[in-house]
């Protein structure tokens, strides 16, 4: 059996839904979110024991718990001392006496929403927080003692021009954050921005640009010392994301919570999105699995490849049935070889989804 190394629990509440958002996430009372953790470490407890590498409270709003809640669910796991303990956060969620707390109950890394410094773009998302409140987040972490801080952004905004793309990471880098994310925004359906796009109150940003955008990140985080090692990830030199990486290497995770995805003895499943039927399976003693694949030899060849190219420093190492596609890619200049190992190129960066399709 491989062992898994990584835990998920997501914790589905937030102060509002952000006008983007189609994640499983909920409005909710202090009562609803006590009820709820206990749950989590009643599903915990139905899993054998393992030893992780890596622990990831996201969401929803991980920072709607308190740091008492987080540290009874982190006291039931068996965590390394060099392990990863990330915890989301937003702005208007924390402060420095909640950093502190976090911090004490064994939280050693926290992920910012940011989206963005620019005011009226975050009154667009729907975003809680202005920019000034986004700043004093990642100010009051650090002196709360954290050495491991990473931010959300976004790009592709509606209306966005590329000159707000490079005020926002200009204001990135004056914090030198470990480690950012930054993604395009994608219209969901069932948000609030895709009805205003149906209705044609917005539209979506011409392709070009969005490359144009995508293109100044890139150049610019370099010029700062960013290593970009995933397609929508910066870090500093061994500042890499180990939980996320970890997805990236299709290795196996557990999923806890509503809602969670998880992967683990060879089966990727997903958890209950409706509280009754979650509350339910594990009242009656049953993992709360609400749909699980069998993950046969050749779908984890497909993954391996669809996963391991987003690692842009690592890439994979092609086997025989792929080597050909490989070349094929390589022939195009969507992929180089690094060593023995492929590698997406610049060129093959833009067009990823285009490369992933050649492995389905």
């Amino acid at each position: 059996m491989v062992m898994v190394k990584g835990i998920y629990i997501h914790i589905p509440f937030c102060l509002n839904k952000c006008n983007y958002c189609d994640f499983l996430s909920f409005k909710s009372k202090d009562i609803d979110r006590k009820k709820y953790v206990e749950y989590l470490k009643k599903e915990i407890k139905l899993y054998p024991q393992y030893e992780y590498n890596s622990v990831y409270f996201g969401g929803g709003t991980p920072s709607l718990l308190e740091p008492k809640d987080i540290k009874e669910i982190l006291d039931l796991l068996i965590i390394k001392d060099e392990a990863e303990v990330t915890i989301e956060v937003n702005p208007k969620t924390v402060d420095y006496e909640k950093f502190k707390g976090y911090k004490k109950a064994g939280i050693n890394r926290v992920s910012i929403g940011i989206q963005s410094f620019d005011r009226e773009k975050l009154k667009v998302l729907g975003r809680m927080h202005n920019e000034e409140e986004g700043k004093k987040a990642y100010e009051e972490a650090r002196r709360a003692g954290f050495k491991n801080i990473s931010l959300d952004l976004m790009f592709s905004l509606p209306n966005q021009k590329l000159s707000e793309v490079r005020s926002d990471l200009k204001e990135l880098f004056k914090l030198k954050p470990e480690h950012f994310s930054i993604y395009s925004l994608i219209w969901e359906e069932g948000t609030n921005f895709f009805e205003k796009l149906k209705r044609g109150e917005m539209k979506e940003t011409d392709n070009d640009l969005e490359a144009d955008m995508y293109n100044e990140i890139i150049e610019a985080a370099k010029k700062e010392g960013y290593i970009h090692y995933e397609i929508s990830n910066f870090s500093l030199p061994g500042r890499e994301a180990i939980h996320n990486s970890s997805y990236w290497r299709n290795e196996e995770y557990l999923g806890i919570g509503l809602g969670a995805s998880g992967y683990c003895d060879g089966i990727r499943y997903k958890n209950q999105v409706k509280f009754k039927d979650y509350y339910d399976n594990i009242d009656n003693g049953e993992k709360p699995i609400l749909e699980s694949e069998i993950i046969d030899e050749e779908a984890k060849n497909i993954y391996k490849y669809i996963l391991g190219l987003r690692l842009l420093e690592e890439g994979v190492l092609p086997e025989k049935k792929f080597i050909e596609i490989c070349k094929k890619l390589e022939k195009i200049g969507l992929l180089e070889k690094k060593a023995e190992r492929y590698i997406l190129t610049k060129q093959g960066i833009f067009l990823a989804n285009d490369v992933f399709d050649e492995f389905v």
